[in-house]
């Protein structure tokens, strides 16, 4: 297959300066690094080889000459690099670089960019709430345990009397720069780890970190209808940045204690409500409790059976939209335990009339078991 133009490749004009042709270079290296292409890493790697080719070429002075004037054939005995039938490690070890210099973090140095500033970390919370809260919505304070600036430094991570001083590896730069062929990497100097400063006489109090560990107090306003599960995202409350970076974010994730009495369903409250037979069988008007924490009047329909269920509509928990679900109440019916003389005398009259007068489907059971036991007795 016949190479393209070298030009093309990088994307530049024939006219196009050495930083013109660097910055296209630098752009076209990162998007086409196998580790960034983890999906297609065989055509990013062959990409970046035809990227790096192309570059060996145009930054250099007489290889460009020759190349403008000869084309591709004038490059023959040039000492311009073919890399097709090497891997990208073996590019890496050509350039004197181990292969692990290109990780993640090489794009930070790679082109004469400072220490790379990295934003905090993030920090989580668990938040345990009352139903009532999470239906309700609640205002909360939470205390989490996160990062702030050492205040016996104010930050500086130098003991007190004392400042950071340059460091001599990289004159303060923060950076040491490697070059082998074309090309010229600067990395974070390894002794002071891209702060251009040492600290010779660290803060006792924070051991030169600058921070310290601490608890800290957040108000957090939950809004009404919040479910068991919610997160809430807080920025800007998580742990401070790198080098003046932005803080990180605090997560709350929210968790519902269970209810002695309701059980939440969706938008539904759910509940169990004891009555009595009589109530249950003539009907009644009865007093229920609700998550406010007052009582609300519930209508039970004469003939009410034990188990049914009784809706409560917008008494429920508030939704996302703004809506408010029902609050479903199953009726349970009680059993007396104890009757006095009087009660048990008129259950018994109540039986004996229920015998006389049964219902058509009490009729036909009772029918039913005569008619076996008379046929039992025949044979």
């Amino acid at each position: 297959m016949a190479k393209r133009d070298y030009y093309d490749v990088l994307g530049v004009s024939r006219g196009a300066s050495e930083e013109e042709v660097k910055k296209a270079f630098r752009k076209l290296a990162i998007k086409y690094h196998p580790d960034k292409n983890p999906d297609n890493r065989k055509e990013a790697e062959s990409k970046f080889k035809e990227v790096a080719e192309a570059y060996d070429v145009l930054s250099d002075p007489q290889k460009r000459q020759r190349y403008d004037q000869f084309g591709h054939e004038g490059l023959r005995g040039a000492g311009v690099h073919t890399y097709t039938d090497f891997s990208f490690d073996d590019i890496l070890r050509a350039f004197g670089f181990g292969a692990d210099s290109f990780g993640e973090s090489i794009f930070g140095d790679l082109f004469g960019t400072q220490e790379r500033i990295r934003r905090g970390i993030d920090v989580e919370h668990v938040l345990v709430l009352e139903l009532e809260e999470a239906v309700l919505g609640t205002e909360k304070t939470i205390e989490v345990p996160r990062h702030e600036t050492c205040p016996s430094c104010s930050g500086t991570g130098a003991r007190v009397g004392t400042r950071p001083v340059p460091c001599s590896y990289c004159k303060g730069r923060g950076q040491v720069q490697q070059t082998s062929g074309f090309f010229s990497i600067r990395t974070t100097c390894p002794r002071c780890r891209g702060r251009g400063e040492i600290i010779e006489s660290p803060c006792p109090a924070c051991d030169g970190t600058g921070h310290t560990l601490k608890k800290v107090t957040i108000d957090i306003s939950i809004p009404k209808g919040t479910d068991d599960g919610t997160t809430f995202r807080l920025a800007g409350q998580g742990e401070p940045g790198h080098n003046g970076a932005a803080r990180g974010d605090l997560y709350c994730h929210v968790r519902v204690k269970p209810h002695r009495f309701f059980e939440r369903r969706g938008d539904d409250l759910y509940c169990l409500v004891p009555i009595s037979f009589a109530q249950a069988a003539l009907g009644a008007h009865i007093k229920v409790p609700t998550i406010e924490g007052k009582t609300a009047s519930l209508t039970v329909p004469r003939g009410t059976q034990s188990g049914a269920m009784l809706s409560m509509r917008g008494m429920g928990a508030f939704g996302p939209r703004g809506g408010r679900g029902s609050q479903i109440v199953q009726v349970v019916v009680e059993v007396p335990r104890k009757l006095t003389g009087e009660q048990e005398e008129l259950l018994r009259r109540y039986a004996e009339t229920e015998d006389i007068n049964v219902t058509p489907h009490r009729k036909s059971f009772l029918e039913n078991i005569k008619k076996y036991f008379g046929e039992q007795g025949e044979k």
